[in-house]
């Protein structure tokens, strides 16, 4: 496990079907290209989460995402609330395209998807050219990361890069709320 500054070492990590850990909102977050089974079915057994319950997929923006979401599903008010809530540390749980594979959405057919506005997120994803997986970064039972230092103890030697930077000192996890209902899912 390397921690690195270089946003291009935890690119090249990530085409290669690495889990990484990265700076996001609130907490250390582990991410993994979501269309790279092998590298999901690492991610899921490193959290002990089952595949069942999905993930969420985080962007520099909502054209990143776009591809996974089925807009047809959705009315133009409602998507036009989802776009004016972002960059956030807001996650939407929106109708998930037909290219969204199971192992992204679980059991669901939706998909839970948010536009960070952290800088490392932004940078990383852009960087990228696509989103990324965001499930906090911790074992099954333990608190969530919050700083590199809590990473590189917990699960440094499970994960190939931990991105350098502090989140942005929101405490806990993102709010979660439903596109369609727009009930809040989880508080945040």
């Amino acid at each position: 496990m390397a921690l690195v500054e270089n946003l291009q070492q935890a690119v090249d990590a990530l085409r290669k079907g690495c889990v990484i850990a990265y700076p996001t909102e609130g907490v250390f977050g582990l991410g993994c290209d979501p269309d790279n089974q092998t590298a999901m079915l690492r991610l899921l057994a490193i959290k002990q989460r089952p595949v069942e319950k999905g993930v969420i997929l985080i962007a520099a923006s909502y054209a990143q995402l776009r591809p996974y979401v089925d807009e047809t599903q959705l009315t133009a008010e409602q998507l036009t609330q989802v776009l004016a809530s972002w960059p956030a540390p807001l996650t939407w749980v929106m109708p998930a395209s037909g290219d969204t594979p199971s192992w992204v959405r679980g059991q669901f057919d939706t998909v839970a998807v948010r536009v960070s506005d952290h800088p490392v997120v932004q940078k990383l994803c852009l960087a990228f050219g696509k989103p990324l997986t965001s499930t906090s970064a911790n074992l099954s039972g333990q608190p969530a990361c919050v700083t590199q230092q809590e990473v590189m103890v917990q699960l440094g030697n499970q994960i190939a890069v931990v991105v350098e930077g502090k989140t942005s000192g929101r405490h806990g996890p993102s709010e979660i709320r439903d596109a369609r209902s727009l009930q809040v899912l989880r508080q945040g």
